[in-house]
């Protein structure tokens, strides 16, 4: 039988999570407490540094778009997957899937930049420390997040429009819980060579820009750590790092 084009598509089927169906509920009330503790503490984030003066510093700065970024990329999949655990419906739109698609990359990249601009500025406090004021100023905390949302618009865009131009088959069921880009490809009965030439090179690079840029910050932290060892030196090092480099 000759595969249906993309116009015959309409909406997608996605499975979700293999869970048994008495247990439905109990799921649906654990995901949906994880997801509201998500959104509550990542708001009391942005609104204590909104409010509290003290907060007004660049680390702070950075840390209220990544609470930002983090809360919408919860966002983006737990309220549509909670919806078809509580109706028992599987199915998403095609343009909601899209757009599912669109911003979990977007929001996923933009995290992992701005995890990179936080990183380095762990690296100018700690490795000079006399001219981190000078060098952090406001306009270039500005430019590095602006820079961060830019790059991740242009990543999303590239791989979303590279998508759209796709045409897929009958068989429309996704075997997650969202609308994965790789799950996508698969149904798709089109070349998608270019997709995944795009995935191994552009956003391979994308991943690997602020991977290398955080790990080359903590090399050179802790190269200076080393030179002169110190206990009391080396906690203030790791109280100010430990957080973020757990992330």
């Amino acid at each position: 039988m000759k595969p249906e084009n993309q116009s015959s598509v309409s909406q997608f089927l996605l499975l979700g999570l293999p869970i048994p169906p008495g247990q439905q509920d109990v799921f649906f009330t654990l995901f949906l407490g994880m997801y509201l503790t998500t959104v509550l503490g990542n708001l009391l984030i942005i609104l204590l540094i909104r409010l509290d003066s003290r907060l007004h510093t660049p680390m702070y700065f950075f840390l209220s778009h990544l609470a930002f970024s983090d809360l919408s990329l919860s966002s983006v999949i737990v309220p549509k997957m909670l919806i078809n655990m509580q109706t028992r419906q599987q199915s998403i739109s095609y343009v909601g899937c899209i757009s599912q698609l669109y911003f979990f990359i977007h929001f996923a990249g933009l995290g992992n930049f701005l995890l990179a601009v936080m990183a380095y500025d762990r690296y100018v406090a700690i490795c000079h420390p006399l001219h981190y004021t000078t060098i952090m100023r406001e306009g270039l905390c500005v430019l590095l997040v602006a820079g961060s949302w830019i790059l991740s618009c242009v990543h999303d865009l590239l791989h979303t429009l590279l998508l759209v131009r796709l045409s897929f088959s009958a068989d429309n069921t996704i075997p997650h819980f969202y609308c994965d880009l790789a799950a996508l490809l698969k149904l798709s009965c089109s070349d998608v060579s270019l997709n995944k030439l795009m995935i191994f090179t552009e956003a391979g690079m994308l991943f690997s820009l602020p991977f290398g840029v955080i790990l080359g910050s903590y090399i050179r932290i802790g190269t200076i750590m080393l030179r002169v060892p110190s206990a009391k030196r080396l906690f203030k090092t790791f109280s100010t790092c430990g957080s973020h480099l757990s992330v």
